[in-house]
């Protein structure tokens, strides 16, 4: 089961020597480990921070409508030791540079995301993963960063490291809401690619929409593989989180919309929240995002649907999976799970074997989501 309560302890802060001119805030942190009290800051302005301790150096610019940010990614707090059980990466600086809109476009049409924004220290959000559970039978199904059945090796900070160095948040960013806590309950962690801001409501007082699917999951001869392991698994059970396609957003049944936004005061918003979605998979205003492009479309999945879910294999890669003798055509034997138990019915001409002609006709099981 996936954690229902991420509790975000929020203590002192650490940030030395803040000093404030003409709206640009310089940030020199000598010992993060000297507790103090925080000055709140207007992190919408320009500003620069850097930590020693760390080895951070993010450079905010504010001019002519644009947002941009200069980083090495470096998170200017505590973090779990890496390399770590689950996570065999070391972090290291990168040399990523972010251009966000000042006065961003609501447009409220969904757009799917892999990394939907970056936190004010500079170090990115990405809430989906790259683990996938492959089944014979042609199920794919995406694995959450917040289970039990895959050690994904998060930190105190839910992130953990990619192979090229960079630390990312998958979920709620314990130190960054700790760093940046100004006192009051919304607090400002960074922003998203289309210019909206991220906040964390420390009170857990606004809560997303989307829930847990009814009844199980279908696929047989299940495997998640790695690098170093192959890990059978079974996923014909209830729908508890495991993965992305567990559940489903139902509208109006939280506070917060498809992406996790919401608009407060007139101004509209993202939350990193402690249960599902935990960061925004998708972005409600208007972003040019080609740095890595959005997941296969699955099939019966509406426009603008946003989970890193499991889809299922094309029609094509299927029958090549199940064609074990290689003779374009699929024996009783061959095949597995709802084929298996369908044959007579697909197979159309009633002489004992699939054909792909006859596999492409059926209809395609539709995604169960809203």
């Amino acid at each position: 089961m996936i954690p229902k309560n991420l509790i975000i302890a929020i203590s002192s802060v650490f940030i030395l020597g803040c000093k404030s001119q003409n709206g640009s805030h310089s940030h020199s942190h000598a010992d993060a480990d000297e507790n103090h009290t925080h000055t709140k800051e207007n992190y919408f302005e320009s500003y620069t921070l850097e930590n020693s301790n760390y080895g951070t150096k993010t450079i905010v610019s504010v001019a002519k409508g644009e947002r941009k940010m200069v980083t090495n990614a470096l998170p200017n707090h505590k973090t779990g030791e890496f390399p770590r059980k689950g996570n065999p990466n070391t972090i290291s600086a990168q040399n990523n540079t972010y251009v966000f809109p000042v006065n961003p476009k609501y447009t409220g049409i969904p757009t799917w995301i892999r990394e939907p924004g970056v936190a004010l220290n500079g170090v990115k959000f990405e809430p989906g993963t790259a683990e996938v559970v492959v089944c014979e039978t042609g199920e794919n199904y995406r694995v959450e960063a917040f289970q039990n059945v895959i050690d994904l090796g998060l930190d105190f900070n839910h992130a953990h490291v990619q192979p090229n160095g960079a630390y990312h948040y998958h979920g709620t960013p314990t130190a960054v809401i700790e760093e940046f806590d100004s006192g009051e309950d919304l607090v400002h962690v960074g922003f998203a690619h289309d210019g909206f801001p991220i906040y964390y409501s420390k009170s857990n007082a606004y809560k997303p929409s989307y829930k847990l699917l009814d009844g199980k999951r279908e696929g047989e001869d299940c495997v998640y593989e790695n690098p170093k392991e192959t890990i059978k698994m079974n996923v014909n059970d209830d729908h508890d989180g495991t993965f992305g396609s567990d559940f489903e957003y139902v509208a109006n049944s939280g506070d917060l919309d498809e992406c996790n936004g919401i608009t407060i005061d007139g101004k509209y918003m993202y939350l990193v929240t402690n249960e599902f979605p935990y960061v925004s998979r998708c972005l409600m205003g208007e972003v040019t995002e080609t740095e890595r492009k959005g997941p296969p479309r699955i099939q019966g999945q509406n426009q603008g649907q946003n989970q890193d879910q499991g889809q299922r294999l094309s029609v094509n890669d299927l029958f090549k999976k199940m064609d074990t003798n290689k003779d374009d055509k699929l024996s009783k034997d061959e095949v597995k799970g709802p084929l298996a138990n369908d044959f007579s019915k697909i197979d159309t001409n009633k002489d004992g074997f699939i054909t792909k002609d006859e596999l492409e006709k059926i209809p395609r099981q539709q995604n169960r989501r809203n």
